[in-house]
């Protein structure tokens, strides 16, 4: 247990389905949006895809002990979605249910308790051609209808849940700023794969309160804590403005049962705003019982009259990653006092958070002594929060490679 850190405190690391475990398209395992996509040339650097990745898929007692080395107590991993649903709604793919059984059971019986991610990208390629993924709020019914199966399948065991990872990234980054794929521009349509999300959200929450006993399920997003460039009238509002969009959309709705923000007001009278129907908000806002909260850095905001949201993100001074994300420690602290003051007071998971750097290979081993300090960081911004009264509860440590 590090110093300052309550006894029950969990450490734990990090990882999605389709990053680690290999065997794509094997055993039954449906394809996946990624399946395609990193086969298509010149989509992905050097040609590189998941069909082998880490080979956790055969290896993963051998990554158990790895965390057992390390006595981390916790760990995060994402279930990939057509790995036991190949197709649609059925039938189930038995060697899928199989492989995370082995997995949880290991944990288990090692101490290591799993936190299990529903959605995290592994978007079966079948429903990507009916539904354009996220695009139909139909598509709701059939994640419910997957989260179910494994609530069904795992929750005996399973007694920690998060439904979808970073909804902020597959709806605005994917659909608005087309950073991720499917590579869209369009606001109106991010924002309505936004409201669909929320709704996937609260239908799988539903679910979980009828099968899973003495459980708990949350809901995540990446977070950053947002900052104006200047103490000037038009860069605050930009900021706030750009805060509602990344984070009080995700944060406040559910919370709330409406869109209230200034924001939507806003896309509300430019016909942006996404169609509510009139159940939607009782299912967004049924009560879950921890926020997960992704944490890589700040975003310093300034006013910008010909971007769509009249925001731009610009470059501090800090020091940055491999990925040009400053490194800002201090601002996990005060995101994670601003979520829990202002987002219901529940308990709060660090559900990520880690760095890219160049690894080289001296001696066969990493001198990855920045991480070391950043994580060292970090912990530290956790621990403050802490002994100014955030219920925090986990931390996971994240590894990218740069």
């Amino acid at each position: 247990m590090a110093a300052g850190f309550h006894e029950d405190f969990l450490w734990g690391v990090a990882t999605a389905a389709y990053q680690i475990e290999g065997a794509d398209l094997e055993e039954g395992k449906g394809p996946s949006i990624w399946s395609d996509c990193s086969h298509k040339p010149g989509r992905i650097d050097f040609g590189e895809s998941g069909d082998v990745a880490c080979d956790h898929y055969q290896r993963f007692t051998e990554d158990i002990d790895l965390m057992t080395a390390l006595e981390l107590n916790s760990y995060r991993f994402s279930i990939f979605w057509p790995r036991v649903l190949p197709k649609e709604r059925g039938p189930t793919n038995q060697k899928g249910i199989d492989f995370h059984d082995r997995l949880v059971d290991e944990l288990l019986e090692r101490e290591i308790q799993p936190l299990v991610t529903l959605y995290h990208g592994g978007f079966p390629l079948d429903l990507q051609a009916r539904f354009g993924r996220w695009e139909c709020r139909d598509v709701s019914h059939y994640f419910d209808d997957y989260s179910s199966l494994m609530f069904y399948r795992l929750g005996d065991r399973v007694k920690c849940w998060i439904t979808l990872n970073e909804p902020c990234c597959s709806s605005h980054v994917s659909y608005l700023w087309g950073e991720h794929a499917p590579g869209k521009r369009d606001l109106k349509l991010s924002l309505s794969v936004s409201n669909n999300f929320l709704l996937s959200l609260g239908e799988a929450v539903r679910s979980f309160r009828e099968s899973v006993r003495d459980g708990l399920i949350g809901l995540e997003n990446v977070s950053a804590f947002v900052e104006p460039v200047t103490d000037s009238k038009g860069d605050l509002r930009a900021a706030k403005i750009y805060d509602q969009f990344i984070n009080g959309w995700f944060l406040e709705t559910p919370l709330t049962g409406e869109y209230r923000s200034e924001l939507f007001v806003i896309f509300e009278n430019e016909g942006l705003a996404p169609i509510v129907q009139s159940e939607d908000m009782e299912i967004i806002s049924t009560p879950f019982d921890f926020w997960g909260v992704n944490y890589y850095t700040r975003n310093l905001v300034r006013r910008e009259e010909s971007s769509i949201l009249g925001t731009e993100v610009v470059q501090g001074e800090l020091p940055k990653s491999e990925m040009s994300w400053e490194i800002y420690p201090e601002g996990l602290a005060a995101f994670l006092f601003r979520a829990y003051k202002e987002f219901g007071k529940k308990p709060i998971y660090v559900t990520k958070n880690g760095i890219a750097g160049k690894d080289t290979l001296l001696d066969a081993s990493v001198g990855d002594y920045y991480r070391i300090e950043h994580l060292r960081q970090h912990f530290s911004a956790a621990l403050n929060a802490i002994k100014g009264g955030v219920n925090l509860r986990r931390l996971f440590c994240l590894d990218f490679d740069g």
